[in-house]
């Protein structure tokens, strides 16, 4: 009797640890479904609030415009060309646009617009340097190595060479008179007067002391540039030639 007693208390106690197992793994498939619908709707809350926040919140919208590498250029008329809209939402400023505004000033070579959150838009430039001046129509541009005209100036600058064009020179003759010049070893270019420009081919320096240089076209410029050097410390002439650098010779006239 009492060990019939026993083993039905033994059953018991099983059957009573299976429904506590039992109701364990529910319970734990029940919080994970719960766990998955709160990770859900925490998700969807973030997302929206970020969204919210980027698109749509006075927190994230343009209070500031800089500008930074700019020399010749003012703030003021970068950013006013730049034309970013004050208080627009920063993720929404096409900087593309505002890029292509900025490159369209002379004196720019390369601009990158972009955000520098929370509320700044960062444009920076990369500006052009010039390597001689052109008198044109009374004004006095800056030329840069790439045969650009920009800037302007009162009076010739010390140390930057004038470029003398004729009416009939072409702007691919400026451009090549100013590969000429931007390839001058800083010595040699601080003896240029001007340079004398008819044609892509027929560039001529004029040294400070008068002397003459045929110098040709752009080509082998910085070959021209050594035996020029050299030829003008062996020999006193008015007029030198290295439009042939292989080639060089020296006349009266």
């Amino acid at each position: 009797m009492t060990e019939t007693r026993t083993r039905e208390s033994s059953h018991q106690r099983a059957e009573r640890i299976t429904r506590q197992r039992f109701a364990r793994r529910q319970w734990a498939r029940r919080w994970m479904r719960w766990k998955f619908a709160v990770a859900v709707v925490s998700l969807v809350a973030l997302v929206g609030a970020a969204v919210w926040l980027v698109f749509y919140s006075t927190t994230l919208s343009v209070t500031r415009v800089d500008v930074v590498g700019n020399k010749l250029l003012s703030d003021d008329r970068v950013t006013r060309v730049a034309a970013v809209p004050a208080g627009e939402q920063l993720a929404l400023v096409d900087l593309e646009e505002a890029t292509r505004r900025v490159e369209t000033l002379s004196e720019v070579v390369d601009a990158d617009v972009t955000r520098a959150w929370p509320d700044t838009v960062l444009i920076t430039l990369t500006e052009r340097v010039a390597v001689a001046v052109v008198e044109l129509g009374g004004r006095i541009r800056g030329l840069d190595a790439d045969g650009v005209l920009f800037r302007e100036y009162t009076s010739v600058p010390p140390g930057l060479p004038r470029v003398q064009p004729q009416t009939s020179t072409g702007t691919d003759a400026l451009k090549e008179a100013a590969g000429v010049v931007s390839t001058l070893p800083r010595d040699l270019a601080a003896r240029v007067d001007h340079v004398e420009v008819q044609t892509i081919d027929q560039i001529t320096l004029v040294l400070r002391d008068g002397r003459e240089v045929r110098w040709g076209s752009a080509e082998e410029s910085e070959l021209k540039a050594t035996v020029l050097v050299r030829l003008l410390e062996a020999q006193q002439a008015p007029v030198y030639d290295v439009s042939v650098p292989a080639s060089p010779t020296y006349s009266s006239r």
